[in-house]
């Protein structure tokens, strides 16, 4: 059965490059962003990891811890670490699990549940489909869920914009336009009528048509 955004994250055990971890435990009270690549030593996934090593302070600040995946092997991944902060000048600070066996990128609907066979063997076009991104809010449910193709690195800039809107909007009722950022203006939520909107934005809105209620954003 294919993930869904508010399904359950599915728990699992793991080596990591920081020592095992169960999921769940390890996201704790917060948010979490798993991101996958389909091989060690590939140069886009490279890159990747690399500038989420630089921008996790951001992550943090949010309350978001990242997890890296990749299916190989943790040995392995400690090997490529060093690569990665000799190239993209930034040290990674975070874990990377170890997925030899398969097991997480099947439970995360990321391979075909009837893959045969472990990492050993396998390249990263057999792995192409374990490009993807997770983010896990406090309850432990899928929030958002982005797969990318092999050859086109992924934008984690877009990916904390997308944090920002989801925490904001978990607090308030509202939602976030296009394209939106941090400070501008958003969306009262179609659930709230004009009634209880009085109450929650005093301040008033502005309506250029009666569902299209624009306020500022809550602070």
């Amino acid at each position: 059965m294919s993930l869904r955004i508010n399904d359950t994250a599915p728990d699992f055990r793991a080596d990591t490059t920081q020592g095992p971890i169960q999921f769940h435990e390890w996201i704790g009270n917060g948010w979490a962003i798993l991101f996958s690549h389909p091989k060690d030593f590939t140069p886009v996934c490279t890159t990747e990891l690399g500038y989420m090593a630089k921008i996790e302070p951001e992550f943090s600040k949010r309350n978001v811890k990242l997890i890296g995946l990749s299916v190989d092997p943790v040995d392995s991944h400690s090997r490529w670490l060093g690569d990665i902060e000799e190239t993209q000048g930034a040290k990674v600070n975070y874990p990377i699990i170890g997925d030899r066996d398969l097991a997480v990128s099947k439970l995360y609907n990321m391979l075909p549940a009837e893959e045969a066979g472990s990492s050993d063997g396998r390249t990263a076009a057999t792995n192409q489909t374990v490009r993807s991104v997770f983010v896990i809010g406090p309850d432990k449910k899928v929030k958002m869920m982005m797969t990318y193709p092999m050859t086109t690195g992924r934008n984690f800039d877009e990916i904390l914009r997308a944090v920002d809107s989801m925490q904001l909007t978990a607090k308030y009722k509202v939602a976030t336009p296009a394209n939106w950022k941090q400070g501008e203006d958003v969306i009262i939520a179609g659930s709230v009528s004009d009634e209880d909107a009085k109450k929650l934005f005093p301040e008033g809105w502005k309506a250029p048509k009666p569902y299209l209620r624009v306020v500022r954003q809550p602070r």
